[in-house]
Parts: structure tokens; C-alpha cells; sequence
């Protein structure tokens, strides 16, 4: 594979955006400014915008184009901006990405079609008219646990022929994928890691970064892991990895969503960005403690490996 696209800026740690709402379940303008500029801070390299971690399944196509608006108002120019544009229809999902070139987004991304069982023939003729309708390079995203569908390494080869495709977000839990993906593309494609529970395995596997949905919770803990990686401490990466599936696995436990639970924690710790959608679940009162509980395993996992890093 061969491309004119300058891969460099598709590395990294680059949570996935969440969906910030005001007091009434709105999109909030406000809200997702704030996010914007927690991350800005939290120097992460880049967003991946309108994914599963901004609810977009639960958005129509006007808030999904709001919210891309204003992420690429606070953000264009200083970090990578990936725009996710996976919709039902073809029509909705090349709508999202025209408006998301128009914004200025260094790239495009796609779930593929959920609901309807689709052959191979019509899930790459999905993704290649998304492709052919911006001159933007396209990120593949294989999630087959929530879409049902598994990229196969012999359609990847195929829609590789295309030159705006870059690579994959791969989500699928085998670390195999990874290095299989990376093979078939070659050095000259990106390759994400999904899955935030092995994002180090992934990475020594042949990923070139991470785009995750807990990110947002504990940026940090990730940005540290990926140095660690690039330093060749492998052992000191294992051990973080580690620290990061304890808190996911807290995280995970609560009666509410995962992603209600990392907003909840955001909120504690001075990020409020509202709750979620239904029907995704809320936090309960009986998640305050735990809570509490996550947002200790957090600082902790802070301080042991900021520590660490500067000593």
C-alpha cells in the first residue's frame, strides 16, 4: 500500500469524544467546549468524534452535525480530528461527511451498515461511496461486537485498493486482528487498537496508537502506557495496563453504563459534561460509592506512575 496522505498525525492516544449534554438532555454547545478544552489540556493527540462513545446511535443527523461543529470550532488546527460518520443509511452517512470536510477533520471513519445482515459486496460498496464523497483519508472502524459484522483481512486488501483508505480502528478483541490488519496493509497504514483493555498488548502487536472510550477518564494512565511503549519498557507498560483494566473493570460494574459512570467521575473531578441518553442506564445511588471508589483507584494509578515517569 502506497498513499499522499501524511500519516504521522494518525498516532497516539485519541479517546473517543463523548456526548455532552446541558440539564435537559440537550447537545450543549457549552458542555462540549469544555470537554474540548479538557483534553486540549490533557495533551492528548487527537479526538475520534460521533463514535459509539458519543452516543451517535442515539443522535439524529442534525446533533450529530452540531456536535461535529463545534468540536472542530474549539479544536481545528490543534490536534487531529477524526470524524466518525457511520450512520443507517448511505445517504445520512455521506451528508456527515461531507459537512465533517467542510469543518476542516483530517479524517473520516465508519462503522459498517448495522441492522440489516449485509454481504461483503454491499457493505464495501457502503464504505467506498462514503469514501468517494470528500477527498478525506478514511479510517475502516471494526467493531464487530456491537455491529455484528467482521472485517474479513481479504475485503481489508480489497478496500485498500482504494488510496484513501489509511487503516483500521480495529475493536475487536483478538490482538491477532491487529497484527494480521497491519500485516495486509503494510508500514504505509494505521492500524488503532479498540479495545482499552489491551491497548499495550495491541500496541506491541503492530498498532500505531489507540482510540479508546475510556480515555476521557483517566488520559493520563494511557499517555504514560504509550511512552512506555515507544521507550521499549514493555514490563513498566504491562504494569499500567494493569492499573487501567482495574478501573475499567470498576467501571464496568456499575448499575449504571460505563459511559454514565466516567461522566459521573469527569463531573466529580471539576469535567461536567451531563449525563447520558436513554436508554442507556444512569447512574444509581448505589453507584456513589463506588464511584468514589474509581475516582481513588484513579489518583492513586496518577500519582504512583506520574512519579515514576519524572524520577
Amino acid at each position: 500500500m502506497t498513499t499522499t496522505f501524511d500519516l504521522s498525525k494518525f498516532k497516539g492516544i485519541i479517546p473517543a469524544f463523548y456526548a455532552c449534554y446541558d440539564e435537559k438532555g440537550q447537545i450543549s454547545q457549552e458542555r462540549t467546549y469544555t470537554l474540548c478544552d479538557y483534553y486540549l489540556q490533557k495533551q492528548v493527540h487527537g479526538v475520534y468524534v460521533g463514535g459509539s462513545s458519543g452516543e451517535c446511535i442515539y443522535h439524529n443527523l442534525e446533533e450529530r452535525k452540531a456536535v461535529l461543529t463545534f468540536v472542530a470550532d474549539r479544536l481545528k488546527g490543534k490536534m487531529t480530528l477524526i470524524a466518525h460518520v457511520g450512520a443507517p443509511s448511505t445517504r445520512d452517512s455521506i451528508l456527515l461527511a461531507e459537512h465533517a470536510a467542510s469543518l476542516g477533520y483530517d479524517a473520516l471513519s465508519a462503522i459498517p451498515p448495522i441492522y440489516f445482515t449485509l454481504p461483503d459486496h454491499a457493505v464495501s460498496r457502503y464504505w467506498n461511496d462514503i469514501i468517494e464523497a470528500t477527498s478525506l483519508p478514511f479510517l475502516i472502524y471494526n467493531i464487530p461486537q456491537t455491529t455484528g459484522y467482521t472485517l474479513r483481512t481479504s475485503l481489508y486488501k480489497e478496500l485498500l485498493k482504494n488510496k484513501k483508505v489509511i487503516g483500521v480502528k480495529n475493536s475487536s478483541m483478538p490482538t491477532f486482528d491487529i497484527e494480521r490488519f497491519k500485516r495486509t496493509g503494510g508500514q504505509d497504514s494505521i492500524v488503532f487498537n479498540g479495545p482499552d483493555e489491551q491497548f499495550v498488548a495491541g500496541r506491541i502487536m503492530g498498532a500505531d496508537g489507540g482510540i479508546g472510550g475510556t480515555y476521557g477518564a483517566m488520559p493520563e494512565l494511557f499517555l504514560i502506557a504509550d511512552q512506555y511503549i515507544e521507550q521499549g519498557k514493555f514490563r513498566e507498560a504491562t504494569q499500567i495496563q494493569s492499573e487501567i483494566n482495574e478501573i475499567i473493570t470498576a467501571l464496568c460494574s456499575l448499575d449504571g453504563s460505563m459511559y454514565a459512570g466516567i461522566k459521573e467521575v469527569l463531573r466529580r473531578r471539576g469535567v461536567n459534561i451531563g449525563g447520558v441518553r436513554l436508554p442507556l442506564a444512569g447512574i444509581t445511588v448505589q453507584d456513589s460509592t463506588r464511584i468514589n471508589e474509581i475516582i481513588s483507584l484513579l489518583q492513586q494509578a496518577e500519582s504512583r506512575f506520574t512519579s515514576e515517569r519524572n524520577n
